[in-house]
């Protein structure tokens, strides 16, 4: 496979940046790109979501553009400078790390838990819960909390949480019953007066402050008396 249009595009981008391209470019900073980058995702997965191929071909522009604005920024970072280049070279060195079932001799496991304990020896982390975004959503975090939690073997400390994953085996599993219940949540909560996202923020807090718990725990034991 071979690409000829990135020079082009990283050729452009360089003089939109550079002195005596667009203003409104040489004013942007990483923080305040923020907001295009969150935005061009919704509308890429938007496009995925409802299958408009054309809208899809041109939001994974927009968010290829977004990449290419951080990287050419940073390339004039006084303290701390890298461009596309070293981006790129880090994620093909990432992904064949993460994957030595295909580039090495590694057998075929289970997927998502090695690359759990890969990322957790890459980044020193302590925890399997490090890494997740504070600032994703709710509803998208939880997730992420209960499917690292669940992988590593660690209890969640939510009563409700694990009773249903005890029996959700016997109950409905397609995405449409999920949606529906999680409707019918909502409009419960709308109800009531309840912030539902705040609510479950505050759940996640909990339930990772038990995992993390857990973790000390097990780690303490596992070291023995000193």
């Amino acid at each position: 496979m071979t690409t000829t249009g990135m020079p082009d595009l990283l050729a452009a981008m360089d003089r939109l940046y550079s002195p005596g391209g667009c203003p409104w470019d040489a004013e942007q900073t990483h923080e305040s790109l923020v907001r295009y980058l969150l935005e061009e995702s919704y509308e890429l997965a938007e496009a995925i979501e409802t299958g408009d191929r054309p809208g899809m071909r041109e939001e994974l522009g927009d968010v290829l553009l977004q990449v290419v604005f951080h990287a050419r920024i940073a390339a004039d970072d006084a303290d701390d400078p890298f461009t596309f280049d070293d981006v790129a070279r880090d994620l093909t060195d990432k992904l064949v790390r993460r994957h030595p079932h295909v580039f090495g001799d590694a057998p075929v496991e289970d997927l998502h838990a090695q690359w759990d304990a890969i990322k957790r020896t890459e980044k020193q982390r302590a925890s399997v819960l490090d890494g997740i975004p504070a600032a994703q959503g709710a509803l998208a975090r939880a997730q992420k909390v209960v499917g690292r939690a669940r992988r590593a073997g660690l209890p969640l400390g939510t009563t409700a949480v694990e009773d249903q994953e005890r029996t959700s085996s016997g109950g409905r599993t397609d995405a449409a019953a999920y949606a529906d219940e999680l409707m019918e949540l909502v409009r419960r909560a709308e109800a009531d007066g309840v912030d539902l996202e705040g609510a479950l923020r505050a759940r996640i807090r909990e339930t990772e402050a038990h995992v993390r718990e857990r973790e000390r725990t097990d780690a303490g034991r596992a070291a023995g008396p000193l």
